[in-house]
């Protein structure tokens, strides 16, 4: 953590979450967060979907929605960057308060809606920003629209030739019966019409899969068969969680989705199970709870080949990313690992 985050995190957590999130993204566009740059090394370089990544330490989408940050995160650790959600018009999302610190679960809870300026304004934004490291868009539906399932070709289609890849999100418990779409026939259908949009661009990108964290083993198996048919190129696992076994905070009431601590070990097992499903035959993303290194190369021998984390630079700052990807090289290292993929699943059974 550098020196400005240890004075000004415990500032922001006496704030509103939300009012603190936006001073954040204020502070990294002002050029005060750290920016060590892409951390690599031969160890760390990897591949994702055909995306060449300095490191697998990515970030989870939520924290940029609207790409106004976008020069200063590229340059804070990360090996790859998810903005968003973005849905095809603008919208306001659900009544504020929205975001709940949780500070005793290091945690947080939000019922944000995709609240975000609209998939035109994100283009524009994200056209006019370069990156050196391989960055993505969160794709959602508006709340009004008379067809959700249209609304994720559509963003796609508008901000496409200006992101590396792209992630149905299909999983957030904020918008009213979204997390339909994870259905089999309904997401089938859903993900034909987004790769048809996507063959369509003139540079055809790499289109993820995010699922919740609260699935049987049946529904996973089910996601995992319709992954595998229409051919996606990753799966992230896991977004939020409705759960809220074991919390501690005056908060932990409040509706919508938990993230952070807590769910590590459910998206964790959610992670290895599908991996067990899909048996390396195509790319995860581990999210859920990543705080440490440690926590990132679970994900990693669990069956990910790369992972994302949000929630945790509530309280120890951006300059977790560096930290996170120079530990997970260590670990490698420790381990015997010269690549990242030779760790992928290698300890998958303990979570299965």
């Amino acid at each position: 953590m550098s020196a400005l985050e240890r004075i000004g995190l415990p500032v922001l957590r006496r704030l509103d979450p939300e009012t603190a999130h936006g001073l954040a993204l204020a502070a990294v566009r002002a050029g005060l967060a750290p920016r060590p740059g892409p951390v690599t090394s031969p160890r760390l370089a990897t591949t994702l979907a055909g995306l060449s990544l300095p490191n697998p330490v990515g970030l989870a989408a939520g924290f940029d929605k609207n790409a106004t940050a976008l020069a200063g995160i590229s340059q804070a650790g990360f090996g790859f960057l998810e903005l968003g959600a973005a849905t095809p018009r603008p919208q306001p999302g659900n009544p504020r308060p929205r975001l709940f610190r949780l500070a005793e679960d290091r945690a947080a809870i939000n019922r944000f809606g995709f609240n975000n300026d609209g998939a035109e304004a994100i283009a524009a934004r994200l056209a006019a920003t370069p990156t050196a490291i391989p960055r993505g868009l969160n794709l959602g539906a508006n709340k009004d629209s008379p067809d959700r399932a249209a609304d994720f070709a559509k963003v796609l289609e508008v901000a496409g030739p200006h992101i590396d890849f792209a992630t149905v999100n299909v999983s957030s418990p904020n918008t009213e019966k979204l997390r339909d779409l994870q259905g089999a026939s309904a997401l089938s259908a859903l993900l034909a019409d987004v790769l048809e949009t996507r063959d369509r661009l003139d540079r055809p990108i790499p289109v993820f899969l995010k699922i919740a964290p609260d699935l049987t083993d049946a529904e996973i198996a089910a996601i995992a068969r319709v992954a595998l048919d229409t051919r996606v190129d990753a799966v992230i696992a896991t977004n939020t969680t409705l759960s809220r076994d074991g919390l501690k905070s005056p908060a932990r009431d409040q509706q919508g989705g938990l993230s952070g601590a807590p769910l590590f070990d459910r998206s964790t097992r959610v992670l290895a199970r599908l991996s067990a499903e899909t048996d390396g035959q195509l790319p995860l993303i581990g999210v859920g709870g990543i705080a440490t290194p440690e926590q990132a190369y679970a994900k990693i021998t669990a069956g990910a080949a790369a992972v994302q984390f949000y929630t945790a630079m509530v309280f120890h700052g951006l300059s977790l990313a560096a930290e996170i990807a120079r530990g997970l090289d260590t670990l490698l290292a420790r381990d015997g690992h010269d690549t990242v993929a030779s760790a992928i699943g290698t300890n998958r059974k303990d979570w299965l």
